[in-house]
């Protein structure tokens, strides 16, 4: 089924405003603790009992609006869904802290398994539009999965030796500008290996 067309603004705050929300809220709530269901919990904790639905009604409405869901949406909610609920349940922000951790390093497996096949799988997703000869992707595949897995033990190590308030900041603006900043870095990837369009041939 054809994706159905939505306003840019509408799509972006679907996607983003769960995780703004979530920021957000960290930084405006100044108690220590907060009841929920009949116990004391910390700010994390609560903020993530409202996150995990709200990503859902989130995913939802985008789902409903456009009519599909990428597959990296579906992983995400996935483990938002799991991760965040054992973080309430079992009252241990560390949970939701490692839901980066699992999705980099599943992204990793995934693109080195394609490698090892020989083929790009970040080619599959994103050739549409991004042309490249078959060797740019390759070479792009196997720095992305070296990315992804220094993405996964930066997070592990943030979520382990550092406090939520770090680990908020970081997962909110450090790891999207981190991903921004290294696919700049790839300009001579896309130069050398890049196809021109026909309509650019022509020109």
């Amino acid at each position: 089924m054809a994706e159905r067309k939505v306003p840019g603004w509408l799509k972006t705050a679907l996607d983003f405003g769960p995780v703004l929300a979530f920021f957000a809220a960290f930084f405006l709530l100044k108690e220590d603790t907060y009841p929920l269901f009949g116990r004391e919990v910390k700010p994390f904790i609560l903020i993530t009992a409202g996150f995990v639905p709200l990503l859902v009604i989130c995913m939802g409405a985008l789902w409903a609006l456009t009519g599909r869901l990428s597959r990296m949406q579906v992983m995400t909610l996935v483990l938002v869904v799991v991760m965040g609920g054992l973080t309430v349940l079992l009252n241990d922000e560390l949970f939701l802290k490692l839901k980066p951790t699992i999705l980099y390093a599943a992204f990793a497996g995934i693109l080195y398994v394609g490698l090892w096949r020989g083929k790009s799988y970040l080619a599959y997703v994103m050739e549409e539009f991004l042309p490249m000869t078959p060797e740019g992707w390759i070479i792009l595949t196997g720095r992305f999965a070296h990315f992804f897995v220094a993405l996964a033990v930066l997070n592990t190590v943030i979520a382990f030796a550092l406090s939520d308030a770090v680990w908020v900041s970081v997962k909110t603006f450090g790891l999207p500008i981190a991903l921004f900043a290294f696919v700049m870095s790839q300009y001579r990837i896309f130069e050398d290996h890049g196809i021109a369009e026909e309509g650019d041939k022509d020109a």
